[in-house]
């Protein structure tokens, strides 16, 4: 069960990010409790992938800082927050390509350093349900695209994780592939009790899985809220999910 906000596993205050003269986002403060999904939504461009990338340590922020459980991690790289407990998927498929799906999973629980028991049974689960226990011995890059996208998510529970950072889950699966994202995330929160970001363009798992939705836009926080109260907002239907009028009011009807 979420705890209240006011209890956050992860902060992010005022985080900046500049490429030379171009800004990327600037002032971007977010919160994220145990057992919330957060989502985050915006038009491309807006920045979202940029913000995942900071706050996971693939780039140093500009300005602002990141906290995991009250600890300052803004000067960490990203495999020391790893081993924290701060992890991220990427929207292509992140494997070691030229090994099998076994040793991916030994390789991701070695990074761990051995120590995550409760990992190693919960990756053993997710075979059955990601059908991937009768490839374990295959080539992870022989796998069908969206298998190889589910391994992905796995290697990501190897560190018992605090916090998922999740870059476009669903992004190139099928319909049938897409429910394993909310399987994925409820079974990760019950399992260790983590926090979830998700950056995603599919407005129907947003809805499904998210407590809260920020939208970003050129840059900046412009709206935050329930994902149904959020996506009928007509400013944010209008000119931050970069729909036309009659999908906005299709996106708002469904909601």
């Amino acid at each position: 069960m979420a705890i209240g906000i006011d209890t956050p596993l992860l902060r992010v205050e005022h985080v900046c990010k500049r490429f030379g003269g171009v800004q990327v986002f600037d002032d971007v403060s977010f919160a994220v409790a145990p057992g919330e999904v957060l989502g985050v939504i915006g038009p491309n461009g807006a920045g979202k992938t940029t913000l995942i990338n900071v706050t996971s340590g693939q780039l140093a922020p500009s300005a602002g800082r990141v906290l995991l459980q009250e600890r300052d991690v803004t000067r960490l790289p990203m495999h020391a927050r790893a081993r924290l407990g701060l992890v991220r998927s990427f929207q292509q498929t992140k494997t070691f390509k030229q090994a099998s799906v076994r040793e991916n999973i030994e390789r991701a629980l070695s990074f761990s350093g051995g120590l995550h028991t409760a990992a190693a049974d919960h990756i053993d689960s997710l075979l059955d349900r990601f059908d991937l226990r009768q490839h374990l011995a295959r080539q992870s890059d022989k796998l069908a695209y969206g298998q190889q996208k589910l391994l992905g998510l796995l290697l990501t529970c190897a560190t018992s994780p605090r916090i998922l950072l999740l870059d476009e889950p669903a992004a190139g699966l099928e319909g049938s592939e897409r429910t394993r994202i909310d399987d994925f995330v409820r079974s990760a929160i019950e399992h260790f009790g983590c926090g979830v970001l998700i950056v995603e363009h599919d407005m129907d798992l947003i809805k499904r899985l998210c407590t809260r939705a920020l939208v970003l836009d050129g840059g900046r926080l412009v709206a935050e809220g329930a994902p149904h109260e959020v996506l009928t907002r007509p400013e944010v239907l209008a000119a931050y999910l970069g729909t036309a009028h009659s999908e906005a009011d299709e996106e708002a009807a469904a909601c």
